[in-house]
């Protein structure tokens, strides 16, 4: 996105564009946008199909707002300025717009803020008390409608607009104004669609979504006459979600859980033997999780209609659900705390609760400690096993977190929940854990030895490039580790779900896929695989049969085959269906509980976002100068007639 602001010096000038140049200055800055569902919207848009140009004037200042204002707030000072939003009608009337500053290199202020719900998602529960906070400090700003446009600055864009209005602010010039003109004008509002069942009628939108990826270690055998074996599922998520669409790093929330299960994959695939094991080890990382459990609800429905997607999955062979949640805040004066959510007191459940306690013994050297989450909980918290759950009650699940009854996530949902709000340490221990239950869960034998599980090492260099690489600009997605599977599109990573282009597919184009999902897809089926005996070929020719993929394809053109099932699955609102290439709303389904209350998001169109600020004289001063130069012109006429007269008289006199 682009904000414009004025430059202070002067240039030879050519042509229009040179004007436009001198009076403006281009800086990046990430947007709300207009988010919809079955009853209206909620995010940001500007309130009509024409720009909006507003004043601007700090929030610090204001006490009153007489007329439409841009209003420029410090970070420490957003929420507040939302809570008054909220509670003073009259002067959310007379917001123009907002620009928030960036936090700079000053500690912030703000000990927490997360614009999400006290209990995100709760309509899909599995149990009733969803009065429970499990995130006391949410605001629930995000999911309210803003008929204004908002704007997160970067650091270098606050630093320029600071310096830009402090100068003017010396000038004290009485007939200046610094003015933000803001392009945020969304198709849903110039349409008038304001629902999403209106607006993918007339293409005004789009559905969020995208797709999950799921891979097996070892590789499934699908031509095999053997039994299948049971599937123990290890799932974590790939999105988060902030009030600003391209600032969603969600770092704790849930990326560390993400980078732990990538860390416990390449730990287990150094083992030998894992054809012995008794289980199949399954991985799966949904997306669209922050957006009604998408992934997760869409991989059911793929299971239970046997799709290509899930080709080599079963249902009912789905022993176990182990989800890692977030888990970059377990450290603790040098101890790593984790706590294991558990629905249920299935036989099942406890074997998982026994192996997670034996894994930790083999971890004692590394302060490792697991806690079963407090009975006093309503429940598990709000995770993708609620999905699992309200498919089947008697499913044995557990969610692994880095907290007990309340989040320990100041940054919930937020823009500020990024690299420095987690610890490598920590999410290093959780990966270490995962790994070595994983596989004291899928032996033949009760009693794995220490010798065996010591075996099992995460690779600490890893986590750290998955860190750097997922939640950083710099290197971001441009790091060797990332670069080594896929080609980015941009460098910064951004974890929002995004939207769903074309017809899904278990075989997309990959240019509808995002970068961090392509990338984990690549990283899986590597990691998981059995090269092919002669690679010298690559890909071009294809692979032999399903069993085989092909990685790497984007870097040079060729790829290379290799055995392994890994696999895309669409993510998108099972009441959706995708026809004739038109997105049609399905009437809701009483079996289907999570489909009922199923939101149904959706993501306005836009031709282009974009703000930009200058400095005009104001209408007084110009109505001033306007009857100031019609007094001179009248003055004149008299003077003139006046000399006229007098002149007249002179000469008749003589």
């Amino acid at each position: 996105m682009q904000l414009l602001l004025p430059q202070g010096q002067s240039s030879s000038m050519e042509s229009v564009p040179d004007l436009q140049n001198t009076m403006y200055t281009v800086v990046d800055g990430y947007p709300c946008v207009r988010l919809l569902n079955l009853s209206g919207t909620i995010g940001c848009s500007n309130p009509g199909r024409d720009k909006v140009a507003a004043p601007i004037v700090r929030f610090e200042n204001v006490d009153e707002l007489s007329d439409p204002s841009a209003i420029l707030v410090s970070l420490d000072e957003f929420p507040t300025l939302f809570t008054r939003i909220s509670d003073d009608l009259s002067f959310a009337s007379k917001v123009g717009g907002i620009l928030v500053e960036s936090r700079t290199d000053s500690p912030s202020k703000l000990k927490g803020f997360s614009p999400d719900r006290k209990f995100p998602q709760a309509e899909f529960s599995p149990y009733h008390n969803i009065s429970y906070d499990w995130n006391p400090i949410g605001s629930g700003i995000m999911w309210k409608s803003y008929n204004f446009p908002v704007f997160l600055l970067t650091e270098s864009g606050t630093k320029t607009l600071q310096e830009f209005v402090l100068k003017n602010e010396n000038k004290k010039k009485a007939y200046t104004s610094n003015v933000a003109e803001f392009d945020l004008v969304m198709q849903t509002m110039k349409s008038g669609t304001h629902d999403s069942e209106s607006c993918l009628k007339e293409a005004t939108c789009l559905p969020l979504g995208g797709y999950s990826v799921w891979s097996s270690l070892p590789p499934i055998n699908i031509s095999s006459s053997q039994p299948s074996k049971p599937i123990i599922l290890t799932v974590a998520s790939m999105d988060s979600a902030s009030f600003f669409r391209d600032k969603s790093l969600g770092a704790d929330s849930p990326i560390s859980g993400l980078i732990a299960l990538l860390a416990a994959v390449d730990a287990l695939s150094h083992l030998d033997g894992l054809d012995d094991l008794s289980k199949q080890l399954v991985f799966v990382v949904f997306t669209g999780e922050s957006w009604g459990y998408l992934g997760s609800r869409r991989f059911l429905v793929e299971l239970d209609t046997h799709s290509d997607a899930v080709h080599g999955l079963n249902h009912s062979l789905i022993e176990k659900v182990i989800e890692i949640g977030s888990v970059g805040k377990g450290l603790n004066q040098g101890v790593k705390n984790f706590f294991a959510h558990a629905e249920g007191d299935s036989s099942a459940t406890n074997q998982t609760m026994v192996a997670l306690k034996h894994a930790q013994e083999s971890l004692q050297s590394e302060n490792v400690k697991i806690t079963s989450a407090s009975a006093s909980n309503p429940g598990i918290p709000p995770s993708s096993l609620m999905s699992f759950l309200k498919k089947n009650p008697a499913i044995s699940g557990v969610v692994l977190e880095d907290f007990d009854s309340v989040f320990v996530n100041k940054f919930y949902h937020s823009h500020l929940d990024d690299l420095s709000n987690i610890n490598s340490s920590s999410v290093i221990a959780a990966a270490s854990l995962i790994a070595r239950t994983l596989y004291i869960l899928a032996s033949e034998t009760k009693d794995v030895q220490d010798s065996t599980l010591a075996a099992i090492n995460v690779n600490v260099s890893l986590v750290e490039q998955l860190m750097d690489c997922l939640l950083d600009c710099d290197p971001g997605l441009s790091c060797e580790l990332v670069k080594k599977y896929i080609s980015p599109a941009s460098a910064c990573p951004s974890h929002y779900v995004g939207v769903i282009i074309d017809e899904p597919s278990s075989t997309p184009y990959p240019g509808y896929i995002n970068d961090v999902p392509r990338f984990i897809w690549n990283f899986l089926a590597d990691r998981t695989s059995i090269p092919r005996e002669n690679n010298s070929s690559g890909c071009q020719q294809g692979c032999n049969g399903r069993d085989e993929v092909c990685i790497k394809a984007e870097i040079d053109g060729k790829g290379v085959c290799v055995l392994s099932t890994t696999r895309y699955v669409p993510a998108y609102s099972t009441r959706l269906k995708f026809e004739s290439g038109v997105w049609n709303v399905l009437p809701p389904n009483s079996s289907d509980y999570m489909g009922v209350v199923d939101p149904v998001w959706t993501e306005s169109n836009w031709n282009s976002i974009g703000m930009r600020v200058y400095t005009v004289q104001i209408a007084a001063y110009d109505r001033l100068v306007l009857f100031a130069g019609i007094s001179l012109t009248i003055l004149a006429y008299i003077a003139i007639a006046i000399t006229r007269t007098l002149v007249a008289k002179a000469m008749k006199r003589d």
